[in-house]
């Protein structure tokens, strides 16, 4: 049994290391339909429940001082991508489009948590306000609301539930409607010669690195860290409430300096994204070394949850769609851009052409921007509900 903090934390990167070697270079069908990290939370809570290590005070300490200041350098690294100025040339149609699927997704979790609460366990809502994050952003963004509103690390084996098995589905279905694009859009009165316009305007920016790279690492490390501590202190000063905590202030901070950020020459640092991917397995698997198997018993009332507020807000942007004359491709892609983020969307726009990769890829880090404050915002509204 694990008694030290070193070989605690050194047993999860092990973990994360071994199950995303088996991503890239196995075999394995079970990453066909679950992302590494996905497992990776499930590897770990299976350790957790063996007794695998102990939670002394070494390692109880460990665990609340890395997720305390991990996951607010994660989020800084993670918006560095995500230049406002750049993601302003989708255009005003597909800019709508987005906000109207995160907005239908807000809702839809509304209106799935009030029809199934009676059949939910106590504290659900912050439970689906971190799914709503992770369906309106990203993982980071699902983090960033469990951190902000202090979700259980138990519960959140049902939200990576319905973020991984629901969404898998949504997406088979979005790819298996692309060779109805055609109707869809005679049905709605589309103009879809719009999107090879902004298609060619936008380009892939793929940085070519030579040279040195610790350099950018270190920098990119260093600031991300600088940014963790500062932020945690100057939330200290700001005054609390029930909802908004000091963590709730630091999540909220460090995300607009994010932002500004992304508008300065430390955008183009190589190394954002991946230092960012590390700390988020390291998130993961510290939220799942709390968890234990037996607290999954609910699972079913939950996936069905899950597929019900996909479908609420499926028949939403259907409606926006007509309303607004927007195509299939505008609507799957911003659907896809929120809910499975900057791993899913390209892969729909490249359905329909390589030349609408782009699209998809800044739809997805818009989602990064307003994710986490969404999820919040979700939060609050079900908070009401619950207390109602």
């Amino acid at each position: 049994m694990i008694t030290q903090a070193y070989a605690f934390v050194a047993l999860l990167f092990a973990v994360a290391a071994i199950l995303k070697f088996l991503d890239v270079y196995g075999r394995w069908k079970i990453f066909q339909y679950l992302p590494a990290i996905v497992v990776l939370y499930f590897v770990v809570m299976l350790l957790s429940t063996f007794g695998v290590w102990q939670q002394t005070p070494e390692i109880n300490q460990a665990y609340k001082s890395l997720k305390l200041h991990i996951l607010p350098a994660m989020i800084f690294l993670m918006l560095l991508n995500a230049d406002l100025r750049k993601i302003r040339q989708l255009g005003g149609r597909m800019l709508m489009a987005f906000f109207a699927a995160s907005i239908s997704i807000g809702i839809a979790f509304v209106v799935g948590f009030t029809l199934f609460q009676s059949f939910l366990l106590p504290g659900a809502w912050k439970t689906l306000a971190a799914l709503s994050g992770s369906w309106m952003g990203g993982m980071g963004n699902m983090a960033a609301v469990q951190m902000a509103l202090d979700v259980p690390d138990s519960s959140m084996g049902y939200t990576l539930l319905i973020d991984s098995i629901d969404y898998a589905l949504w997406v088979m279905l979005l790819l298996a409607l692309v060779p109805y694009a055609k109707k869809f859009a005679d049905w709605t009165g589309a103009d879809t010669s719009v999107l090879d316009e902004v298609g060619s305007k936008l380009s892939s920016e793929s940085q070519v690195h030579k040279g040195d790279l610790t350099t950018p690492l270190l920098l990119l490390l260093a600031s991300s860290l600088v940014v963790s501590i500062v932020s945690i202190n100057i939330a200290g000063l700001l005054p609390t409430s029930a909802f908004f905590t000091q963590t709730t202030w630091t999540v909220l901070i460090v995300t607009v300096v994010g932002v500004l950020a992304a508008m300065t020459p430390m955008s183009k640092l190589f190394g954002a994204t991946e230092l960012s991917t590390l700390m988020l397995y390291l998130i993961i698997a510290l939220i799942a070394s709390r968890a234990d198997i037996a607290e999954l018993a609910a699972a079913p009332t939950y996936i069905l949850l899950g597929l019900v507020i996909l479908a609420l807000h499926g028949v939403m942007m259907v409606v926006f769609a007509k309303l607004f004359k927007f195509d299939l491709f505008t609507c799957g892609v911003a659907s896809l851009a929120n809910i499975g983020g900057v791993a899913s969307a390209p892969i729909l726009a490249a359905a329909y052409s390589r030349a609408l990769i782009p699209i998809g890829v800044l739809m997805a880090l818009l989602g990064y921007v307003i994710g986490t404050g969404g999820g919040l915002i979700v939060g609050k509204i079900l908070s009401v509900i619950a207390i109602g």
